[in-house]
């Protein structure tokens, strides 16, 4: 502020030096501008990220074996191996998990941040080098009471702040021209499409999206565009600069009528890619299921006894994305079989005093349950934008 009333001052007087004294007329004021009412968080100091490529406890950098579990019960331990050089980058904003009592998280990571960036985003560092910031997200009881009283005393600008703030940061100081993935999940795709919208469709940097991978979370296709968020619909896995969405939920049990998930809004309806079926029809879902759950005492129920952080299903599961009148969604299909060894179910379920919420649908695993192809695709698309970048 002094520095801008000190220029604004030096531009008056200079202006009356050629004038008369009694002609000279004071331009209006520039509207004072209101500093934020919170902190800004300093994203060039590793401390404010979870993963980024120059943070000694990078929290992406885990054991990610995973326990393959064969429909015979036969078991095989899968390595995960991180990329030596990758070529591009992925930037991820994780979903609401604080357990924070205050409306907006710290920028102090916890289990919760911990236990979801292993979840959700570590295994992408088999094919980019991962960057992801803490924020001051919305944390679970604001949310809580926001779906049972409809209000929030949560900071919106706070929390988008952080996030535009650690993306131009890493614009600034990390990007170099390379290509990034955008990643996030709930919370963490709707900030996404806040960026896209706000700060990053039409400026140069929707030139270095390789693609958006914005899982479990509302955005609708603009029927006169095609586009959703300002990005078009991906429909290849070969297609650069598009979205992935999908809310999924279980082939038995279709999303019901009130779900936000995947519900079509004011005659637009919901995006709903199948990332192990871009080109539409069925496909399967290589899943990496946590062995054990946070909160939870005991590990998931498999079948099989795994001491890995991982398992993976092979040939369990498939999805494909159906619609009806009010909703788009990812169907997932568990091809069970009595008869083997293997668990014929999957967690997945919010369940609230004993009891499944059908609203919620898979959300707890949406990008569980699809990881592999995730991490493929993004593959993928990396190679088709580097290639794309280098035959110019």
């Amino acid at each position: 502020m002094l520095k801008k009333f000190i220029f604004g001052s030096a531009a008056l007087a200079i202006s009356a030096c050629g004038n008369d004294a009694g002609s000279v007329t004071d331009a209006p004021a520039d509207p004072p501008i209101e500093p934020p009412a919170f902190a800004v968080n300093d994203y060039s100091d590793t401390t404010n990220w979870l993963c980024h490529p120059d943070k000694s406890d990078d929290a992406c950098s885990i054991d990610l074996t995973a326990t393959e579990i064969l429909a015979d019960g036969t078991t095989t331990r899968l390595p995960h191996t991180p990329a030596a050089e990758p070529a591009f980058d992925c930037f991820y904003i994780y979903p609401t998990v604080s357990f924070d009592v205050t409306p907006n998280s710290d920028m102090i990571a916890g289990p919760e941040e911990l236990n979801v960036v292993a979840n959700q985003f570590a295994r992408y560092g088999e094919t980019c080098r991962l960057f992801a910031p803490i924020y001051r997200q919305t944390t679970l009881l604001e949310l809580q009471k926001q779906m049972t009283a409809g209000q929030t005393a949560a900071d919106d600008a706070m929390r988008y702040a952080d996030v535009i703030g650690s993306w131009n940061t890493y614009l600034a100081n990390e990007n170099n021209g390379r290509g990034v993935v955008l990643i996030g999940h709930s919370q963490g795709a709707s900030m996404i499409y806040q960026m896209l919208e706000k700060d990053i469709v039409g400026s140069p940097a929707q030139e270095k999206l390789i693609a958006v991978h914005a899982i479990g979370y509302e955005t609708v296709i603009d029927p006169s565009t095609g586009r959703a968020s300002g990005l078009p619909v991906c429909s290849s896995p070969s297609e650069t600069g598009c979205i992935v969405s999908f809310a999924s939920f279980r082939e038995s049990s279709p999303p019901p009528e009130d779900s936000f998930f995947g519900k079509a809004q004011d005659g637009k309806r919901a995006v709903c890619t199948n990332p192990a079926a871009l080109g539409g029809g069925q496909g399967d879902l290589k899943a990496y299921m946590p062995r054990q759950s946070l909160g939870r005492l005991a590990p998931n129920d498999y079948g099989v006894a795994v001491d890995t952080p991982l398992v993976s299903l092979p040939g369990l599961l498939s999805a494909q994305c159906l619609a009806n009148d009010t909703h788009d969604w990812l169907a997932v299909t568990i091809h069970a079989d009595p008869a083997d060894p293997r668990a014929d179910d999957i967690p997945g379920d919010l369940v609230f005093n004993g009891k499944v919420v059908p609203d919620w649908g898979l959300h707890l695993v949406d990008m569980n349950l699809a990881m592999g192809n995730l991490v493929d695709l993004a593959r993928t698309q990396g190679q088709a934008w580097l290639d794309a970048q280098n035959a110019e």
